[in-house]
């Protein structure tokens, strides 16, 4: 019941601002923020009751609801140690959202905390759903009120950007309905995800399926050579629009991997994993380079995202616990990290309506508190030590060196990504912040208001606490992530060349020096 609640409160929240549509906006915006904030504050509960000695699902139905009679379609919804932070995520950023778009926001206001709310309730189903066509459905609502958000309040090629983004989901989406349609009638005419984890190693055609669910997921994350939607979708959406963008609708897309492709398909985990971790290599080298080179500072950070996330897929295919339990954590720095940055750029956008980098420099002089603010979330996002950053790349590149002898080779071009992030984004900080002051239009520019740092101010503390005490979240994801692995390699025998690891059940690392099978071991 209560994760029924956390999920729905803000589409009701969205029927209520649709009721009252004739009022004033700041009213309008009032009961926006009132509902993201009480649906925060609600969902902290699931943190506190979350039982971190558990690796099953929890908090949710306890059994199937019957929803369409006859055709094994449920209502079924719980959460594990890695859907619990993204839920988080997702209430965290919302209400930032709203207090973010407070003033930049003044045209369509209702339809805008309309489309913002909806969209929080697409994303938490999809976080929870398990049931594979309840999973279809939160994740094709989530489509419409984007599109809306980047058609209708996004920029000069708003259109162009929101067909690419559209069509490239859909065409994903495509193929991974054929495959749950294929999954359905080899689980008794069933979409129940839990009785499909238990017949995962007599699936058949698992590589083709395999491939179905990836390409699907890879176009979320997005995975080279996926990605060339993102760049246009973050540089003609509203400012809120790329925060939600990047701090948690891409994770969709690796948390589809997680749930779906390792533990449902370990045949075509076996057989694609060093195509997969290739590209994954590549995106990160790639979206670097590609964003050293950006004039513009939000299609330097889209590129970024690419990058970034290459280190997540990376540390998801290493598949032992140190590189999954860093990916879950990487998922969540990124979204703080990177959604920050994209705050930061909307709040200068505000003010001198360019995001060209030649057309700033000294800033720190001008603008002091935005330039605290803006060094703390860029040294972030490169992984400076003692922010959150750091402990998600740490743990992925520690997870890829002990992956296998071959995987060295991976994990040391991967780490080069860490040098050219700091290039990029140190290079960005300095064009931007330092040098003369001598723009008439940036002599005249106001700092940071209340309102604005304290949409910033939560961000930032959270930055902190994950890179000094990461321990309260890694604890509840442990359990969970040796649960998949566990699932992963214990539903058939997996063969790979080179030499890598076995991960038991007790999360242990085994180096073999022979080719391994991940075999289910009995304790």
């Amino acid at each position: 019941m209560l994760l029924s609640i956390i999920i729905f409160l803000p589409l009701l929240g969205a029927i209520l601002i649709a009721l009252l549509k004739n009022m004033d906006a700041s009213i309008i915006k009032g009961i926006a923020l009132g509902v993201a904030l009480i649906t925060f504050i609600i969902s902290v509960s699931l943190y506190l009751n979350f039982d971190p000695d558990t690796a099953g699902m929890q908090l949710g139905t306890e059994q199937p609801i019957e929803w369409i009679e006859g055709l094994g379609i449920s209502y079924y919804i719980g959460i594990d140690g890695i859907s619990l932070w993204l839920i988080l995520l997702t209430t965290f950023m919302t209400p930032i959202c709203v207090l973010a778009a407070w003033s930049s926001i003044e045209k369509g206001v209702s339809g805008f905390m309309i489309c913002l709310l909806i969209l929080e309730t697409a994303m938490m189903g999809v976080f929870c759903a398990l049931d594979l066509f309840l999973f279809f459905v939160f994740w094709e609502a989530m489509l419409i009120p984007m599109y809306l958000l980047i058609g209708v309040w996004g920029g000069r090629r708003r259109i162009y950007a929101t067909y690419k983004f559209v069509l490239y989901t859909m065409a994903g989406s495509a193929l991974m309905l054929v495959a749950i349609l294929y999954l359905y009638f080899q689980n008794d005419n069933s979409f129940n995800l839990m009785t499909l984890y238990e017949k995962a190693g007599s699936l058949p055609n698992q590589k083709l399926l395999f491939l179905a669910f990836f390409i699907a997921f890879a176009i979320k994350v997005p995975l080279f050579p996926f990605h060339t939607w993102l760049p246009d979708a973050h540089v003609e959406a509203p400012t809120v629009g790329s925060v939600i963008l990047a701090g948690v609708m891409l994770k969709m897309g690796t948390y589809g991997i997680l749930r779906f492709c390792l533990p449902l398909f370990p045949e075509g985990v076996a057989a694609y994993t060093p195509l997969v971790v290739t590209l994954s290599v590549i995106g990160i080298i790639y979206g670097a380079l590609v964003a050293m080179v950006q004039p513009d500072l939000k299609k330097l950070i889209a590129y970024s995202s690419v990058s970034h996330l290459g280190f997540v897929v990376l540390g998801l295919f290493a598949l032992n616990n140190q590189g999954v339990q860093g990916s879950i954590l990487q998922m969540i720095n990124h979204g703080l990290s990177t959604g920050a940055l994209f705050l930061l750029v909307g709040m200068i956008y505000e003010r001198r309506h360019t995001r060209m980098i030649s057309d700033f420099g000294g800033l720190s002089k001008q603008m002091p508190i935005f330039a605290t603010f803006f060094l703390i979330v860029t040294l972030s996002s490169i992984g400076l030590p003692g922010l959150n950053g750091f402990i998600g790349e740490f743990m992925i590149l520690l997870g890829s060196f002990i992956s296998g002898e071959f995987s060295i080779v991976y994990a040391i071009i991967a780490t080069t990504g860490v040098i050219l992030a700091a290039v990029y984004m140190l290079w960005m900080f300095q064009r931007v912040m330092f040098g003369e002051l001598d723009n008439p239009k940036n002599q005249v520019l106001k700092d940071l208001n209340l309102r604005e740092i304290v949409v910033l101010i939560p961000i930032v503390i959270f930055i902190v606490w994950i890179g000094v005490y990461p321990k309260p979240f890694l604890s509840r994801m442990e359990k969970s992530v040796n649960h998949v692995l566990t699932q992963s390699k214990s539903t058939a025998t997996i063969k790979t060349e080179p030499p890598t690891i076995v991960l038991d059940a007790t999360s242990e690392v085994e180096r073999v020096d022979r080719p391994f099978t991940m075999e289910g071991r009995s304790k």
